[in-house]
């Protein structure tokens, strides 16, 4: 899964880039200081696969994994090549979800490039650049259609979709936005729309915001209110805090978390949001050589999950062998859960389940 992180210069989007994966981006209190997308690799936290580390001590641990791309603070008229322009606009197409960092936090040291704080006219001015830039992306496509059309009347459903789309963006909406049978949802997937990606407001509080109950924030607040209508995940979040537990162990970590009330870091819980908000899962795979999570898409079946491993593996599918992770803690060990007949033989239309841990079986 890859997450490119984008916002307006100075709302925090380094701060948290480089607390998350630290990977060190530069920040700096002045726009630009990102001048190229910092690229971070995060593992995904999983207690399950923890849990089966301990029990088979394997040779190689491998969780899933994020790739977070922290893109340089975007200016109003960046679509038109404003600040550092198109160039960065271009690094967001490549990326799962976009976590836009909103500021909602109050700082009279750190400047902001309007001169005030205002979340509702920050996500504005971002999605305004987004929208621009998608109209021109799809108006390639659109020209591209109606030549394809000359040729073929077959294409007429195809551009009337298309122009149904470029009308919402004249208005200022989002793709995303746009009501799409199964088949339109397919042919908007096949461009590259910033504004179709699924996407996160990561709003920024301060640490005594966090100390007092995030819902206290007006500034918050109007960011969910915006959310709701732009079908947008939210997640209130303090760069700050990120920042100082970044370096601790896990176990001072966890002490620090709990001293500000919190259960888990801003990291966990925005991994967490990711998932939900793209349909994802893991299931695993165990054993002396390796203990390994794999994420798939929710509704995947088992040959397709096993073709992540290895393409022989779905092409040569005969079975899963499959047990849940609770059911093999409860029994200690794989042998004695098999004693119980807790290990099913699944073929293959069998769907595959959140901390499944599966052996499959094939052959080529």
């Amino acid at each position: 899964m890859k997450l490119g992180i984008v916002g307006l210069p100075n709302v925090g989007k380094s701060t948290l880039f480089n607390a998350i994966t630290n990977a060190g981006a530069q920040s700096a209190n002045y726009p630009f200081c990102t001048i190229e997308p910092n690229v971070g690799v995060v593992a995904v936290p999983d207690k399950r696969l923890d849990k089966l580390a301990e029990m088979y001590e394997p040779e190689k641990f491998t969780p899933a994994t994020i790739e977070f791309v922290d893109i340089a603070g975007l200016v109003k008229g960046a679509s038109k090549g404003e600040g550092l322009g198109n160039k960065f606009l271009s690094n967001i197409r490549e990326v799962d979800a976009v976590v836009h960092v909103v500021r909602c936090f109050e700082n009279d040291d750190i400047i902001h490039v309007e001169g005030s704080i205002d979340p509702r006219r920050d996500i504005e001015t971002i999605d305004l650049e987004l929208v621009l830039s998608d109209m021109e992306v799809l108006d390639r496509r659109i020209d591209k259609t109606r030549k394809l059309l000359k040729a073929d009347k077959k294409y007429q459903g195809e551009l009337d979709f298309f122009l149904r789309v470029r009308e919402a963006l004249e208005e200022g909406k989002s793709a995303r936005s746009v009501d799409c049978d199964e088949e339109e949802r397919e042919l908007l997937s096949s461009v590259s729309l910033l504004t179709n990606k699924p996407i996160i407001f990561a709003a920024n509080m301060s640490e005594s915001d966090f100390q007092q109950g995030v819902g206290q924030n007006t500034r918050f607040q109007a960011v969910q209110a915006l959310a709701e209508q732009e079908h947008a995940a939210v997640l209130p979040i303090c760069a700050e805090i990120e920042a100082e537990i970044s370096g601790l162990s896990l176990e001072e970590k966890l002490l620090f978390l709990s001293d500000m009330g919190l259960e888990e870091s801003g990291l966990d819980r925005l991994i967490t949001a990711c998932y939900s908000l793209l349909g994802l899962i893991s299931y695993l795979t165990a054993g002396k050589p390796e203990v390994r999570a794999w994420t798939i898409q929710k509704g995947t079946r088992a040959p397709q999950a096993a073709g992540k491993i290895h393409t022989d593996f779905e092409r040569g599918f005969i079975r899963a062998e499959v047990i849940s992770f609770d059911d093999l803690m409860a029994c200690g060990t794989m042998a004695a859960a098999k004693e119980k007949g807790l290990v099913r033989s699944e073929g293959k239309e069998y769907v595959m389940q959140d901390g499944d841990i599966v052996l499959f079986r094939f052959n080529v």
